[in-house]
């Protein structure tokens, strides 16, 4: 059984150049090259299972791009109609470009790690903690004993203090003598 027709794209013998350039130019990501051959296959009448296999690409992945391109293309049609190649083909770029992922909240504000790094700082003993030096551990207990967060794991103290570490430098600063 035939799944749902792929949609079409039709390019205009402007796109079709730009689009050729982008794939023969030298800077560009290989993310894109790809991004650029999808269409430009789709465009000749290959279906997404061909375009799929000659480009070791998973179907649903042409299946998108050719559906972000279908959206775009009156836009682009209006911007070719317009003026320059420079806009037309930063416009493709943007077309073809990642979508923005915002990526997970922070767990842990700025002040939070400030105050933990802080913590850090201070002599186990002020916290009436029976040891010399701050573990990950004791430094997460102590951080949620005094309501700085409500709960941390060691691994993410761990992860705090390691990012605030001063990097010292491979070059020698003194003076031989």
């Amino acid at each position: 059984m035939a799944g749902p027709r792929a949609k079409l794209i039709e390019l205009t013998p402007r796109q079709e150049e730009l689009l050729t350039r982008l794939c023969r130019r030298q800077t560009s990501p290989q993310q894109q090259v790809r991004r650029v051959q999808v269409i430009l296959k789709a465009s000749s009448g290959m279906t997404n299972k061909l375009i799929a296999q000659e480009l070791g690409l998973a179907r649903i992945t042409v299946r998108d791009w050719r559906g972000r391109w279908v959206k775009a293309a009156d836009g682009l049609a209006e911007l070719e109609g317009q003026g320059e190649d420079k806009a037309v083909l930063a416009a493709i770029e943007a077309v073809l470009s990642d979508a923005y992922r915002s990526g997970t909240p922070a767990t842990f504000s700025a002040e939070q790690v400030v105050q933990i790094v802080a913590l850090a700082c201070e002599a186990p003993t002020l916290s009436e903690r029976p040891i010399s030096h701050w573990t990950p551990k004791e430094l997460a207990a102590e951080a949620v004993k005094r309501g700085i967060v409500q709960s941390i794991s060691p691994q993410s103290v761990e992860r705090f203090l390691k990012g605030s570490r001063a990097k010292a430098t491979s070059v020698t600063l003194l003076a031989d003598q």
